[in-house]
């Protein structure tokens, strides 16, 4: 059913599932987050398009944590040598080699963990960036659509055997130490149109709660610790500012905080 009580079924339903399937993987996240910091490393959070605002969800936010920087295409101009109209192009994201731009202009430690959030999980500078990580011995976690991936790998392969595209596409889930998967549907939007197509993603509704619940459960394993845990307070109530600046004194230009 197309209107509000359609999208809310739907977004219910994606939320469910997250809850009551993804508890598990979100767990085993935490613990790679939480050796990570304690061994005074910092999550790397990366996703393009929209998946940008599930990074940012992670990154200098009011209640979650200080040692967590986003990485972005917008680096390229905010700290490289490239122009903003370099970066304008929506589809820059499938251009290879720009994963590894990205990364030499950040400065990664080697307990950095990295989050990298992507729907598809195709892309070209999020299966690079996926496998820089990887290649270079840092926990990655996954967040993205085991939906839409399983159905790219079956579309790739009835392709490749029509002789139209070559076999064996890397895919972010297949390099990730950790999968969670967001529940989205092949496509992201989910309510089908009558005449083709659809409407109403869900990807970065789920993308959000994910974020927040593994903060949650990152937060959780330094208090079970009995340590306090670096998270960041309002800058809009009093002390917020002088209690996050000393907090991220002890990072430097490791956590950066850029808009997206």
């Amino acid at each position: 059913m197309i209107g509000q009580s359609g999208y809310a079924d739907v977004a219910r339903a994606a939320v469910e599932r997250v809850l009551d399937g993804e508890r598990e993987a979100i767990g085993r996240a935490g613990r790679l987050v939480y050796d990570g910091l304690r061994a005074g490393g910092v999550v790397q959070a990366f996703g393009t398009g929209h998946s940008r605002a599930v990074a940012l969800e992670l990154v200098g936010r009011a209640g979650g944590l200080v040692p967590a920087n986003q990485l972005g295409i917008r680096d390229l101009a905010y700290y490289g040598d490239a122009s903003p109209q370099d970066i304008l192009d929506p589809k820059i994201e499938r251009e290879p080699g720009l994963a590894l731009r990205i990364w030499e202009l950040a400065d990664i430690g080697p307990n950095d963990v990295f989050v990298i959030i992507s729907n598809s999980g195709g892309n070209a500078t999020i299966v690079e960036m996926a496998r820089l990580a990887s290649e270079r011995g840092h926990p990655l976690i996954a967040i993205t659509s085991r939906a839409h991936t399983a159905e790219a790998a079956t579309r790739e392969r009835l392709d490749a055997g029509a002789g139209r595209v070559p076999r064996g596409r890397e895919r972010l889930a297949g390099l990730a130490d950790v999968v969670i998967d967001n529940g989205a549907p092949y496509g992201d939007a989910a309510l089908p149109l009558p005449g083709g197509g659809a409407i109403c993603p869900v990807s970065n509704l789920t993308g959000v709660l994910i974020a927040q619940l593994l903060v949650a459960d990152v937060v959780g394993r330094f208090l079970a610790a009995g340590q306090a845990p670096p998270v960041y307070k309002s800058a809009n109530t009093p002390g917020g500012d002088a209690h996050n600046d000393t907090l991220l004194s002890a990072y430097g230009g490791r956590v950066r905080l850029g808009d997206a």
